[in-house]
């Protein structure tokens, strides 16, 4: 069991001290975050440590989303009903602080992220996962867990529903 839970973004939060050397990512969950949460454009969750809930690990953003049927790769798309855009779930942002990278917690918020997103389609429709990767690096880590990329944009992917089903 990890030290770390996972709760949803709230004053209690130190949102400035957050640093994991993406400045926008910084940026964004120290300015953006909780404007985007109270207007229900994303829901931000956070990572903590059990014994000092005010320092923030870690966090991930979730939202909905549509994809274009044609951006899917043909494949994909022919098994598909022909409305031109799809219900997806986009994670639109994942970073972890910088103290905290190497001990495995990116992949610890991808799957909560993932879990969330799956059960929430239950309720309301989702085709994917869709994520929007920072950088090539960002892209390969998505791609270990099964994400592929759209046809045209290499930095855009997205991970089907049904590929979910066996893990949560």
């Amino acid at each position: 069991m990890l030290p770390y839970k996972i709760e949803l973004l709230g004053a209690k939060h130190d949102r400035s001290a957050f640093a994991c050397g993406v400045d926008s990512l910084d940026r964004y969950l120290e300015r953006q975050a909780g404007q985007d949460a109270k207007r229900r454009i994303a829901t931000v969750y956070v990572l903590v440590r059990v014994d000092e809930p005010a320092v923030v690990a870690g966090f991930y953003t979730l939202s909905a989303t549509t994809v274009v049927l044609s951006d899917l790769p043909p494949g994909v798309a022919k098994r598909l009903p022909r409305y031109p855009l799809i219900p997806a779930t986009l994670i639109g942002r994942l970073a972890v602080a910088r103290g905290f990278q190497g001990q495995n917690l990116g992949e610890h918020l991808l799957m909560d992220a993932l879990k969330r997103s799956f059960e929430a389609s239950k309720r309301v429709a989702s085709f994917a996962v869709v994520v929007h990767a920072v950088d090539h690096s960002a892209r390969a880590f998505y791609q270990r867990y099964g994400f592929q990329s759209f046809e045209e944009r290499v930095l855009y992917l997205f991970l089907p529903m049904e590929s979910l089903e066996g893990l949560f």
